[in-house]
């Protein structure tokens, strides 16, 4: 269960959708002034070098961040999340790549609080190192917090236990980001089962979950799995960048599922989506689905969803 590290995947086509899903979830908590949660179950090292190491040895992030960088017609959401890369690379050189924690550090605001879980030993050791980076960059420019209380805290600690204590948030709003790296099948089944519990202690918050699209009977549930939960409404996007390989091996295609989604992120995948095929896709595989709906029983009522596929 320890031995994932995601600097193998960093800036791959699934970063992309991850984190163009995310900051806009984040930009759009921030439009009201109350301070909101922002919670992260497996946060990783929050960023990192893709020019040395395990992101040197994979090169994944050519089939994603990489396919961006120069392009000078992106949609504005796109545009968001790459100046946002561009930021931590001042030198124009693509070489460091921002984890889901870095990208909620940079669009979230003073007041709202970041509370961030990693399990593993290493990594957790990293994230902690980064954000200790980030706040003594801010003292030196002489940036000082106005707000009481810590606005990042770090623990090493299984996220999908740790989030119990956390909801619901003091503000009653809150993002939570579950990103498991399904290494086990046992992963598919905490994840419905944290969210069912997360629900019950906080049925308004916005719960965002990453999964990878693989041929294993459990990846192919997954989604139907996640519709059937008790939240107000749901809304599901996939990338796919190529067709899957005849031996099943390699992530090709990556979904986001979102439980009581923002109205304004379903129109703005529906524009963005075929840009990010256009762009990322290797082959006539390539394609995308953008479908929303409300909770389903296994009799199947709730309100059918509303689906687009490319």
């Amino acid at each position: 269960m320890l031995s994932y590290r995601h600097a193998f995947h960093a800036g791959n086509h699934a970063d992309v959708l991850k984190h163009i899903v995310l900051i806009q979830l984040l930009r759009y908590f921030g439009q009201k002034d109350t301070a909101y949660m922002y919670i992260d179950t497996h946060a990783g090292a929050g960023a990192y070098a893709l020019d040395t190491g395990y992101a040197a040895k994979s090169t994944e992030y050519e089939t994603g961040i990489s396919r961006l960088w120069e392009r000078n017609d992106t949609p504005e959401p796109v545009a968001d999340y790459v100046k946002l890369v561009r930021d931590m690379n001042p030198s124009g050189k693509m070489r460091y790549y921002p984890g889901s924690p870095y990208c909620a550090d940079k669009v979230a605001r003073e007041q709202d609080r970041i509370r961030l879980f990693e399990l593993h030993p290493s990594d957790y050791k990293i994230l902690g190192e980064n954000f200790r980076k980030v706040a003594a960059h801010a003292a030196e420019q002489g940036q000082r917090s106005n707000v009481r209380g810590k606005r990042v805290m770090i623990q090493q600690a299984d996220g999908f236990s740790g989030l119990k204590a956390l909801l619901p948030p003091p503000s009653r709003r809150g993002l939570v980001l579950i990103d498991p790296p399904y290494e086990v099948k046992d992963d598919y089944r905490r994840v419905k089962d944290t969210l069912t519990d997360a629900l019950a202690r906080f049925a308004t918050g916005t719960y965002a979950v990453w999964y990878p699209v693989l041929q294993r009977m459990e990846a192919r549930q997954f989604p139907d799995k996640l519709k059937r939960l008790p939240c107000q409404n749901w809304l599901n996007v996939t990338l796919s960048i190529s067709a899957p390989l005849p031996d099943g091996i390699g992530l090709y295609s990556s979904g986001m599922f979102i439980l009581n989604p923002p109205w304004t992120l379903e129109p703005m995948l529906r524009d963005i989506m075929p840009y990010l095929v256009k762009t990322l896709g290797t082959d006539a595989g390539a394609g995308f689905v953008v479908e929303s709906g409300t909770p389903t029983t296994s009799a199947g009522s709730g309100r059918r969803p509303r689906a687009e596929r490319e």
